[in-house]
């Protein structure tokens, strides 16, 4: 029988692992940390990531190695991203309460406002 899929924000994997994953140094991984950009989980002070982590990291090293974005952008923008995730989870929670009708006028006056430029 096989065992189901661990869950995103299960720590699988270990600093070695997820360095050769997002082809960085180990150090670089440790210096994220140590910025607060990621926090793996410990057991046996080994540090193993979860797939949530590796999402994050990824997204940490394109922002400081192709856009070039300093410490306080890759802060302000992992912030940003938690809030928007926040407001995302909140309107899905209201759309459940929302009447078919309204939901999907609701819906479409919402798609025109993120297709707008």
């Amino acid at each position: 029988m096989l065992k189901k899929r661990q869950e995103k924000g299960s720590p699988v994997y270990m600093i070695s692992v997820v360095s050769r994953i997002l082809e960085v140094h180990p150090q670089t991984l440790r210096m994220y940390e140590k910025e607060g950009f990621v926090c793996p989980h410990r057991i046996n002070r080994q540090r193993l990531y979860s797939d949530e982590d590796l999402e994050r990291l990824n997204l940490v090293i394109k922002l400081t190695k192709d856009l070039g974005v300093n410490k306080a952008g890759v802060e302000i923008v992992l912030r940003m991203r938690k809030r928007i995730q926040a407001m995302q989870d909140e309107m899905a929670e209201m759309m459940d309460f929302l009447d078919s009708d309204v939901r999907r006028t609701f819906e479409k006056r919402l798609q025109k406002i993120f297709t707008e430029e």
